[in-house]
């Protein structure tokens, strides 16, 4: 299958009614780069790409940067994270990450190749928790989230991600986000952001609650953050009822 011969097969697979849908949920991007097929397709192509193209087609397609459509930024992360070798597969996504541009082609990624050096993945995180692009921020907290919150969980990573609002995205208002109608329907890259940090934070209440609950307990988070990560944790099956009773009582009134 080459790069052509991929766009078409994906051209194939249109949904119109699911590409209206998913673009409402994708407000920040043209809908016109939208074809509309569904994650279990893409991936399903993505690993037949990667087992049939030539090395030399499948490195054609991930060199030629920026790509036309969402579902092609989608495939080249899904071929990405099936690369074995841990050195190619890190940096074909540091060479992807800042053409990032939405939180879908962002996230539910999971590049395993990267656990074969840990020390070096970890390092890298943390540069990508710093990084001045929000959807390399997002990465970074979403790597985190998904394989540093059992086993490799050191509680030094609460600390990085609480600090990211506060120390990264300070030029853009207050803190926490200030959505006005406008901004309910063209939600910007720091609301992005936000929750995925309040998502990441309810995540490590569910998995590491007594390192993490300081946090809420201690309202070291943005006011905006510290209510969404009680909302998103209130609603995960994780989390015990005595917990949520005790969450729920530490809501912030908002103005």
């Amino acid at each position: 299958m080459s790069p052509a011969e991929l766009v078409k097969r994906l051209l194939a697979e249109q949904d119109l009614k699911y590409r209206d849908f998913h673009a409402s949920l994708l407000p920040n991007i043209d809908k016109k780069s939208i074809i509309g097929v569904r994650v279990p397709t893409m991936r399903k192509i993505a690993k037949e790409f990667a087992s049939s193209a030539m090395p030399a087609e499948l490195d054609k397609f991930l060199d030629k940067l920026p790509h036309k459509y969402f579902e092609e930024n989608q495939v080249h992360l899904f071929v990405v994270e099936r690369i074995k070798d841990a050195e190619q597969c890190l940096r074909r996504i540091e060479q992807f990450l800042p053409y990032i541009d939405n939180w879908a082609v962002c996230d539910g990624k999971s590049p395993k190749a990267l656990l074969k050096d840990e020390s070096r993945f970890y390092a890298k995180i943390c540069e990508w928790l710093k990084s001045t692009k929000p959807y390399t921020v997002r990465f970074g907290v979403n790597m985190l989230m998904a394989f540093f919150l059992d086993d490799r969980f050191d509680k030094n990573q609460l600390k990085l991600v609480a600090a990211i609002d506060e120390k990264i995205f300070d030029d853009a208002g207050s803190s926490g986000a200030t959505r006005s109608s406008k901004k309910e329907t063209q939600p910007t890259d720091r609301y992005y952001v936000q929750m995925v940090i309040a998502w990441y934070m309810a995540t490590a209440l569910a998995k590491q609650w007594d390192a993490t609950f300081p946090y809420i307990k201690g309202r070291k988070l943005s006011p905006w953050i510290h209510n969404k990560t009680i909302q998103k944790a209130c609603e995960s099956y994780r989390i015990t009822d005595a917990q949520k009773k005790i969450l729920r009582g530490l809501k912030l009134e908002l103005h």
